[in-house]
């Protein structure tokens, strides 16, 4: 099985895509799916248009069976051309947002199956067919387990302060930082810090969510938020406002909340909860038994694949 991954080219990441979508083709080749990946550069959206050409020589010199886009814009360019058959990932920011969705639209008609990473994403393409629920997964590793005292020595972090960390970067106006912030200062402990997630490498982002005594997200909207996911996998406490599928994730696992209300006073009624329960949650089960461990996820892709290049469609 071949298969063309399209996604938008990540300035500063290592290998100039999203984490997450590198992570789940490296899944892919590990259940023997042979991947290429086709980056699109630039701003702006005749971007996309500009890459139908390099794209159709992509897919004469790989001959891909299946086209797998991540995100509406990369799924309208895969389906500019017809010869090989689509599947597109909408990851959040592809359905929330009203400039982008018409072009999403166009793709979810075109794509042979489109997948959702949430409820909530579903409800409001309300697209009936040809379509699945399936959040992207993450991936296990050992430095996942480091104890908070070590984490926090590795990061030359206090070992006497509160921590928490902000889901996002503190300029970014979707991830509410100023509703973080107002939540903080009304914690009873004063040695409360909150620290913006930015800058920072994947093993340092790892070791963070091992030190952190909560992850904090106030997002204005969200799809699947691979930040909760990968706080699961470290065991780290969350604390976050009803928004994506945090609720449906953290549902069951003890040491992680969420706000009822967008109000900082309840918000920190939880952190402060987020701080008695300490040690690591059990959110590794849960990412286990909601199937998404990232060679799960895979088999399940595959079988997408499958069902599309040898049985016709899904």
């Amino acid at each position: 099985m071949r298969v063309l991954v399209v996604c938008r080219y990540k300035e500063g990441m290592q290998d100039h895509a999203a984490p997450f979508v590198m992570e789940q083709m490296r899944a892919l080749q590990a259940v023997g799916v042979e991947c290429r990946l086709f980056l699109v550069k630039g701003k702006g959206f005749s971007v996309y248009l500009r890459q139908l050409k390099p794209l159709k020589q992509m897919i004469l010199d790989f001959r891909p069976e299946v086209i797998h886009a991540h995100y509406g814009l990369c799924g309208m360019l895969a389906n500019l051309q017809r010869n090989v058959p689509v599947v597109t990932t909408y990851h959040g920011s592809d359905i929330n947002s009203r400039a982008v969705l018409p072009f999403s639209r166009m793709a979810m008609r075109r794509s042979v199956w489109n997948i959702f990473v949430s409820r909530q994403t579903m409800g409001i393409a309300r697209l009936k067919k040809k379509c699945s629920l399936l959040p992207c997964g993450v991936d296990f590793s050992e430095l996942q387990m480091t104890g908070r005292s070590a984490a926090r020595k590795k990061m030359n972090l206090d070992p006497g302060r509160h921590y928490v960390l902000f889901a996002g970067a503190f300029d970014n106006a979707v991830k509410n930082p100023s509703l973080a912030r107002q939540a903080v200062e009304l914690l009873k402990e004063e040695q409360s810090v909150l620290l913006e997630l930015k800058g920072y490498s994947r093993e340092e982002v790892t070791l963070l969510m091992c030190a952190a005594d909560a992850l904090l997200m106030t997002s204005v909207n969200e799809g699947s938020p691979q930040v909760i996911k990968e706080a699961l996998a470290c065991g780290c406490p969350i604390v976050s406002v009803d928004v994506g599928d945090v609720s449906e994730r953290i549902t069951g696992v003890e040491g992680c909340y969420v706000a009822q209300a967008r109000e900082p006073q309840e918000i920190a009624l939880l952190l402060d909860k987020a701080f008695a329960f300490g040690g690591k949650t059990k959110g590794r089960e849960k990412i286990v038994s909601d199937g998404l461990e990232n060679g799960q996820v895979a088999r399940r892709l595959v079988k997408i694949y499958e069902t599309i290049v040898y049985d016709g469609g899904c």
